[in-house]
């Protein structure tokens, strides 16, 4: 269904006019008019005010029934924590391994271990 056919059906639903939604959004009356004739396509943030001004939950603008659709089980997307290097599996044990070295020597040797290193990534 298109967006602009469903805002009018809900809207005479609800009983309202479009001068109604105006006072409501403080959109245009011309602008309530061009989205539900299909000229305009509204902002989400537009839809927002629009629900808003029905009193009616966001979803319903896009779903006809009388709860809100049921989600579909998604795969669980990788967070950064998952991505970045050393945040499991062998890696994870090397890096804990290293923290707990580089923890016991002295500043001295850590410095210098840092002032190879660099030198070494600078070449």
């Amino acid at each position: 269904m298109i967006i602009g056919e469903r805002l009018r059906t809900l809207r005479e639903f609800k009983k309202l006019s479009q001068g109604d939604i105006e006072k409501r959004t403080g959109l245009l009356r011309c602008y309530i008019s061009r989205v539900e004739n299909g000229h305009t396509v509204p902002a989400i943030e537009t839809l927002e005010k629009l629900a808003r001004a029905m009193e009616i939950p966001l979803y319903q603008l896009f779903y006809d029934g009388e709860e809100p659709p049921e989600l579909p089980n998604l795969p669980k997307r990788k967070s950064s924590d998952d991505i970045a290097w050393g945040s499991a599996g062998k890696d994870a044990r090397f890096l804990t391994r290293f923290r707990r070295t580089l923890g016991r020597i002295d500043d001295a040797d850590r410095r210098l271990l840092f002032y190879m290193a660099q030198k070494m990534a600078t070449r």
